[in-house]
């Protein structure tokens, strides 16, 4: 039976490049999205003319009802999730000296609430102990939750080290429950998430600077995710596997 994947955060960068892949493997791809509709049915329909199956579904999900509507919507249309990777989340750029309230909610909520929320929904339909056929969760984190991010990026290294953390819990929570969590560490992705640290030309810079001379690819990293995933990765459990060009 054709398997169903969740990507959250899945219209543009890192996310896209999972569901085109996933929907390449065969899965039947949930897009959800927050704001860009365009960009989220446009995938949609790349993922159909490519004779993939992919629905897309607004929610935020760093609001525990909206993740809660995101996965009754899978379920009605796609069936159950199999998969579900924990990709959306956003970038700041404040120093600690000029940060407020509403910055630090805004950064955890998106990277770390919605993380928690989807992951809560997972939990109760892949459960064996709940009466589920298990899953895999894959959490996006970044190399900036042990290097400490760009300038003005302390939140966001902060919400990364709380993936990695909570990786490491929810893999010892569920292992025997049939679900297998593990999380993926990207480090200088070309993607537009990096517009609010400089844009490309600063990111292809530092990306001159490590081990490997160069900045990644979304599709490098989705090939992480996707392995993780699979049947391939069936004894990696509570993995935190860095893409990262060895810096």
């Amino acid at each position: 039976m054709q398997k169903t994947m969740i990507v959250t955060g899945g219209g543009r960068g890192i996310g896209a490049a999972v569901a085109r892949l996933a929907a390449s493997q065969g899965y039947a791809v949930c897009v959800n999205y927050l704001r860009n509709a365009q960009a989220a049915d446009a995938l949609v329909r790349e993922i159909a003319e490519s004779g993939g199956k992919a629905i897309a579904v607004q929610a935020d999900v760093g609001i525990q009802a909206q993740a809660a509507r995101l996965f009754e919507a899978v379920d009605a249309q796609l069936g159950t999730a199999d998969v579900l990777v924990n990709n959306a989340g956003l970038l700041g750029s404040r120093l600690v000296a000029e940060m407020d309230e509403d910055e630090l909610d805004r950064v955890f909520r998106a990277n770390v609430y919605s993380m928690f929320f989807c992951s809560r929904e997972a939990v109760r339909r892949m459960s064996t102990r709940l009466g589920g056929k298990g899953g895999a969760i894959v959490n996006l984190s970044s190399v900036a939750s042990r290097l400490g991010g760009l300038a003005g990026g302390s939140h966001y290294a902060a919400t990364k080290g709380a993936i990695d953390s909570f990786s490491l819990a929810l893999a010892k929570e569920v292992g025997a429950e049939g679900i297998r969590v593990n999380a993926v560490r990207p480090g200088l992705i070309r993607t537009d998430i990096h517009a609010v640290h400089g844009g490309p030309d600063k990111l292809e810079a530092l990306g001159r600077t490590t081990p490997l001379g160069r900045t990644g690819t979304a599709e490098e990293v989705a090939q992480t995710v996707l392995w993780l995933a699979s049947p391939q990765a069936s004894y990696v459990h509570s993995a935190v596997l860095d893409v990262a060009g060895g810096r």
